[in-house]
């Protein structure tokens, strides 16, 4: 087997942690607004076409 050393990702320069935290944090609203629209347009479609 080979042998894998340190972890890059804790010793890597350059990583921006909060850029990343930012972008996923945004990410995750924009699913959840996402979603809520969609079981809106359902909702209103079972109401309205039936």
């Amino acid at each position: 087997m080979s042998d894998h050393g340190e972890l890059l990702y804790s010793t890597a320069e350059g990583m921006d942690y909060p850029a990343h935290e930012t972008t996923y944090k945004s990410f995750i609203k924009i699913g959840t607004i996402g979603a809520g629209i969609a079981v809106t347009v359902i909702a209103l479609m079972a109401i309205f076409l039936t």
